[in-house]
């Protein structure tokens, strides 16, 4: 019996065995794992070449389940290369190299490497049949498989997982899982017909680039801050850029072209990623000192996002919300913040000096800004959202 749908002989079953083979989708895993070794040193370059087959054999894996689910079984799609024997026949072998492979890092490094590589397995086996009927199982499947990437190929280098590492597989998981979104919706006519729940059929179109937005927002924001503060190197935060810039061009585009666009703004965020943690440009820079103002460090401060806060509230129209929020607000976080510093939970040392009510004055107003902010930025995400 063939293996291929189309034609006979070695030519025709080879290219549907190598059909499977989904470059664009396989990508950002593999580019993901090389980048954890690459933040883990890249000491050991043949067992990342171990860890990248072992991904790649996964998502390999996920391919060909998706096409048996997809096509034989549930009969969505309509076509396929392979035959019902030829996809269980390339499942199993594309299994087996998964396996030899995890043996290889459990024998090379620990089990817990092996164990690091075997969620992108599973992931394949159940993203079509189980996970892809259910919105949070649709979205966050293959994210979820390029983390764990990420962590392995960490992990081989360095026999550990840092902060680090888990900081980046955590912004990796939120960013991809808003592209995901963005191309769910290309299918969501399709998908609603058939009763297949993505996150575009739960809550809409236009709630679901919504999400996505939020996602991959969350996620750059998070490279910056996690930038700035050095718990992921500083360098990381120019990856941001070109994402940044290409996602805005794709916030105009249908669910299609963006998701086109979003996939290649996510090839040059890894990209740069990995140039910006081996080279580390910017390991040198140090974040400013406000301390010279001496004194009036931390009332400085609270009059820039004082600024901030003011400026929200009256571009999102929510100035007598704010006012009624730190009205309501002010009296408990007085004597919160009067308790604390009484019992010394914490210090304030670059102040003025200048006590109102038993607290410093710039107590007070922090008490007036952090309301107001938060009431400034809930308001004018629900007036775009509208």
């Amino acid at each position: 019996m063939t293996l291929a749908r189309h034609g006979t002989g070695p030519r025709a079953t080879l290219a549907a065995v190598a059909s499977q083979v989904h470059p664009v989708f396989m990508a950002p895993p593999l580019a993901a794992s090389g980048f954890g070794a690459v933040l883990g040193g890249f000491t050991a370059p043949r067992l990342t070449l171990l860890h990248l087959l072992v991904v790649f054999w996964a998502l390999y894996t996920a391919h060909v389940v998706d096409g048996l689910v997809d096509f034989h079984h549930r009969g969505e799609d309509d076509d396929h290369p392979l035959t019902r024997r030829g996809c269980h026949l390339a499942l199993a072998g594309s299994t087996a190299w998964v396996f030899v492979g995890v043996v290889g890092l459990a024998i090379l490094v620990d089990p817990v490497a092996a164990l690091l590589s075997l969620p992108g397995w599973i992931v394949a086996i159940l993203h079509a049949p189980r996970l892809d009927t259910h919105p949070v199982g649709a979205t966050l499947g293959y994210p979820v498989g390029i983390g764990f990437a990420l962590l392995g190929g960490y992990y081989v280098q360095t026999r550990t997982l840092s902060t680090t590492a888990l900081a980046f597989a955590a912004i990796f998981v939120t960013v991809l899982a808003g592209i995901k979104v963005v191309d769910d919706a290309t299918d969501y006519a399709y998908d609603r017909s058939i009763g297949k729940r993505t996150v575009a059929v739960v809550v809409g179109r236009d709630g679901a680039r919504r999400l996505a937005t939020a996602l991959m927002g969350a996620g750059m924001t998070a490279v910056l801050a996690l930038s700035l503060t050095g718990v992921v190197p500083r360098s990381s935060a120019l990856a941001v850029v070109p994402f940044v810039t290409v996602a805005l061009v794709a916030r105009r585009a249908d669910a299609a072209l963006a998701t086109k666009l979003l996939v290649r703004a996510s090839y040059l965020f890894f990209a740069v990623l990995v140039l910006a943690v081996w080279l580390r440009p910017l390991a040198g820079v140090s974040v400013p000192d406000v301390t010279a103002l001496g004194p009036y460090t931390y009332l400085a401060t609270e009059v820039v996002w004082g600024a901030v806060a003011l400026a929200l509230v009256v571009r999102a129209g929510a100035v007598r919300a704010a006012a009624r929020t730190v009205a309501v607000l002010y009296p408990v976080a007085y004597v919160w913040d009067w308790y604390t510093l009484t019992v010394g939970v914490f210090a304030i040392p670059m102040r003025t000096g200048v006590d109102l009510l038993g607290i410093p004055v710039e107590e007070h107003l922090f008490i007036l800004v952090v309301p107001a902010m938060v009431v400034g930025v809930h308001e004018l995400l629900n007036d775009e959202s509208s």
